[in-house]
Parts: C-alpha cells; sequence; structure tokens
C-alpha cells in the first residue's frame, strides 16, 4: 500500500506459534502480515502460494517477503470462514440449513482442483516437512493414539499383535501411485469464504504428496461438526463428480480406500484428544471425545470399516467401555487418566481457576541452553526451579528435526511418542501445582521455572511450553513465558 498502516489488529491463530496481523490503511485496504519461527514453514507457504496462484486456484496472493524470511505479508481474504458460517447448524447438533449445506457443497467441489491441478508442476521437495506422506507418518499417528489413548484408558490388548497390524494398516494407507496434493489440514477453519460465499484455502503450508482421501475424511469425519451420513453421502458425490473432471475414478476402489482413512483419522483425532484432554485436563478436548467415539462406533458396525481382525476387536472394546462408563456417569462426572493413570474430574482443576482469579502471582517460566548458562532472576528473589531435561530422547539428534524446534509438530510428536518427556513433566507438574497453590494461599506474586537442554531448542521448549500452558489454563494465572534461545516471549493472561 506504500504507506504506514492506519490500524494494526492481531488476528487468533490456532494452536500453532505462528503470529498474524492485520494492517489496515486509511482507505481501508488490508494485508495480512504474518511472523513464523520456522524459515522452512515459511518457505513451504510461500512457495506453495505461489505456485497454486498460478494454477488460478482460490489461496491468498504473498505480497512480499522478508529479507530473514521469517515474515511475509499476503492478501487478505476477510473475516469470516466457513467455520463461522456453519455455527447455526453445528449449534443445531448437526441439522444443516440448505444455505449451510450450499457452502459445503461449495468447498467440497473446489478439494478436487487444489489437489489434482496443485499439484501438476509442483516441486514437492520444498513441502515441510517432508514431501509425501509415508509410513513412518503413520506410524507416529498410531503410536500417538495407542500411548495418548489407548493405553490410559485401560483396555487390555497384546502390543505385539496390535503392532503387526499397525504395520499392515500403515503398508494398505500409502499403498499407492496417486500424485495429488494432500491438503492434510483441510477442515472449515482452514476456509475463508469472500463476500459471494466463494471458497479460498489458507494454512496449506503442512501439505505435501499424497492419496486424496485423507483430506476427504479429515473434513467429512470431523467430529464436532456432526455431518449426518446422509449429508456425508452427497458430498461425497460431489467430490466424486468433480474428481472426475481430472483423473479416471474407480469409485468402488475409492470408497474402500476412504473407508481406511476415516479409520486412521479416527485414531488420529482421539490420539489427540487424550493427549490435551485426558493428560492436560482441557476441557474442550475431553468434551470432543464423544463425538469422536460415536463416529468410530458406526464405522465399526460396517463390515469392512475396519479390515483388521485384531485391531478392530481392541477399538470394539475401546467403544464398549466408553459407552459403559457413560451410562454410569454423567458427562461432568466421568474421571479421566492422568499421565500416572490416577482419574480425576474437571472439578478439581476448576475449584483453583476461582482461586487463582484475581490473584497478583505471575509465575515466569523460561528454556535455555545450558551453554549460555541459567536464566539470570530479575526480581530479586534470587531465581526459582530449574530443571534439566537432557535426561530425555533428543530430538536434535536427528537430521530431520535439527531446524525445528519444541513448538513444531514434528518434534511434539517426536517427544510425545518417545514417552520419556511425558513422564518427565508428570513430575514437574506435581511440583509446580503444589508450589504454586501454596503461593496463591500466601499470596505471594512471584515464581520462577526454568528448563534447559543442550541447545534450547527441543526438549526445553516444549517443556515451557505445556508448563506454561497447564498452570494458566489449570490456575486462571498470569504466566510469562520466555524461549531464550528461540528470541520468543508470551505472556499468557
Amino acid at each position: 500500500m506504500g504507506a504506514p498502516p492506519k490500524t494494526v489488529e492481531p488476528i487468533t491463530g490456532s494452536g500453532s506459534n505462528r503470529r498474524y496481523v492485520r494492517f489496515t490503511s486509511s482507505a481501508g485496504k488490508s494485508v495480512i502480515g504474518v511472523i513464523g519461527t520456522s524459515l522452512e514453514e515459511n518457505h513451504a507457504f510461500c512457495y506453495l502460494s505461489d505456485h497454486f496462484c498460478s494454477q488460478d486456484l482460490p489461496v491468498p496472493r504473498v505480497l512480499a517477503v522478508s529479507s530473514d524470511g521469517l515474515r511475509y505479508l499476503q492478501e487478505d481474504l476477510g473475516a469470516r470462514s466457513l467455520f463461522d458460517a456453519l455455527s447455526g447448524g453445528r449449534a443445531a447438533g448437526g441439522r444443516y440449513s440448505e444455505e449451510e449445506r450450499e457452502l459445503l457443497r461449495r468447498t467440497i467441489a473446489m478439494l478436487p482442483a487444489l489437489q489434482i491441478r496443485g499439484a501438476e508442476g509442483l516441486d514437492f521437495s520444498h513441502c515441510y516437512p517432508q514431501a509425501e506422506m509415508d509410513e513412518m507418518n503413520v506410524h507416529f499417528d498410531l503410536n500417538y493414539f495407542k500411548y495418548s489413548f489407548l493405553k490410559p484408558s485401560g483396555v487390555d490388548f497384546h502390543e505385539v499383535r496390535l503392532e503387526r497390524e499397525f504395520q499392515r494398516f500403515a503398508r494398505d494407507l500409502v499403498a499407492s501411485d496417486e500424485q495429488a496434493f494432500l491438503y492434510r489440514d483441510f477442515q472449515a477453519r482452514n476456509v475463508m469464504l469472500d463476500a459471494a460465499g466463494n471458497p479460498h484455502f489458507i494454512d496449506f503450508q503442512g501439505g505435501r504428496r499424497g492419496p486424496v482421501q485423507y483430506d476427504l475424511a479429515s473434513f467429512l469425519w470431523q467430529a464436532s461438526a456432526r455431518y449426518s451420513p446422509e449429508l456425508r453421502e452427497e458430498l461425497i458425490g460431489v467430490y466424486l463428480e468433480n474428481l472426475r473432471h481430472y483423473v479416471e475414478v474407480d469409485e468402488a476402489r475409492f470408497r474402500q480406500r476412504l473407508r481406511l482413512f476415516v479409520l486412521f483419522r479416527l485414531l488420529q483425532v482421539l490420539g489427540a484428544y487424550g493427549y490435551r484432554g485426558f493428560f492436560e485436563r482441557k476441557q474442550h478436548f475431553l468434551d470432543s471425545i464423544p463425538p469422536a467415539l460415536d463416529n468410530l462406533r458406526v464405522l465399526l458396525q460396517e463390515e469392512d470399516g475396519c479390515p483388521y481382525e485384531y485391531m478392530r476387536g481392541v477399538l470394539e472394546k475401546l467403544a464398549a467401555k466408553y459407552i459403559s462408563q457413560s451410562e454410569k456417569k454423567q458427562p461432568s462426572q466421568v474421571s479421566t487418566p492422568s499421565l500416572t493413570g490416577r482419574a480425576g474430574g474437571g472439578s478439581e482443576c476448576s475449584g483453583w481457576t476461582r482461586l487463582g482469579g484475581g490473584s497478583s502471582l505471575t509465575v515466569r517460566i523460561f528454556s535455555f541452553s545450558y551453554k549460555r548458562g541459567i536464566p539470570e532472576d530479575t526480581s530479586g528473589n534470587g531465581g526459582g526451579y530449574v530443571f534439566d531435561c537432557r535426561s530425555t530422547h533428543n530430538p536434535g539428534r536427528y537430521e530431520p528435526y535439527k531446524q525445528l524446534t519444541g513448538l513444531d509438530e514434528p518434534v511434539i510428536r517426536f517427544l510425545e511418542e518417545d514417552g520419556e518427556i511425558l513422564t518427565f513433566l508428570d513430575s514437574v507438574y506435581r511440583l509446580a501445582d503444589a508450589h504454586v497453590e501454596r503461593y496463591l494461599q500466601r499470596g505471594f506474586t512471584d515464581l520462577m521455572f526454568s528448563f534447559g537442554c543442550t541447545g534450547g531448542q527441543h526438549r526445553s521448549v516444549y517443556s515451557a511450553q505445556h508448563l506454561a500452558e497447564h498452570l494458566h489454563d489449570k490456575y486462571g494465572i498470569v504466566v510469562d513465558l520466555t524461549h531464550r534461545e528461540q528470541h520468543i516471549h508470551t505472556i499468557l493472561k
């Protein structure tokens, strides 16, 4: 626009560490500024945006990139997402109006163009963090489900037998020569609507080469959307009709593979809900578990909903156990497992939130590299807890993670699937909770925690971030978080 902005408006982002700002000129024109901590992730988005624009696909155009590649300006597609536009249907338990259904049809109709036309001439080596979906990706997600949901549920299973079927499952999912673009985060929040209701796609920087069924399963089996079977079937028909504009479709095989990806996506989301709900005690994710299990139960009722005999038996036991729990207790009373398997409910957490509300206590949390020394305490209190993360498995030893941090999804997955960091943090949480509660009772104003590792990049960043979110969510107190070596400072209020 060639002039300083008249207004600068921060935009609430998703769970990532990317920050978004809307700059508006005095003439009313606006652009979106993006600040990301990963050069490779930023590069992937900018490359993909340029390529998709050259294919005349509805994505935001990148307007300018900073010399260090960590900041860029992109076209502003407005503030109305498909998620916002569908709020009425969600609130009505999945009863969508004709206007909402039309928005869904338009969105699904555009997906094949992005997947197939978007893949034409695309150099997948620019994708982040890797070029294609492979068996390793699948194993990451299946183990995430196993350790964050299945094991905490208490369902008994034979680990070796299940792992063998997981291996078969992974091979079957990637057994395709398709060269399509896999969006990977295709959801209503990532679809923006213009004034005419036409869809535009954002946040595709995690995309890569892969099977087209993944994105369709992700969208149509989103647990919170509660799409009816009839609406799903209608939208699958719209998708196939538009997919045939680009490729020949064997519909029987397509639907067979789609069911595999529906099963995979349901296990993925249960893993995420388990970790965020059971371990981090975040109510939104606990509330999302029942509809996700409803989707799983419906799928298992189909003859070929899970073609792996032992896995199917385990999943049926899992679904039956949660039905049994819900019959005995109201949803707000259902106990949830913790990192150590102890039961606990939401009342304890909410009680401490009330105690912390209005408190003058500020908790300062740091991640750091031991090579640069322990963070200085500027409060005058002489310092606080210092935790050494170097005993846990270090993702920085492996090439795919060397340029990433503990805020990036691949590193988070690595640490959580390995599990050592979870055991470590379980002890930290117990110690920190007891100390915070005592400080709140005594009216103290300052408490400091520091996490150190070799480079201050992976394990310490992950640990500091998760303790900050844990204390803020549980007690409602101010948390001042600094990732020193990453030059990131955040205040959770």
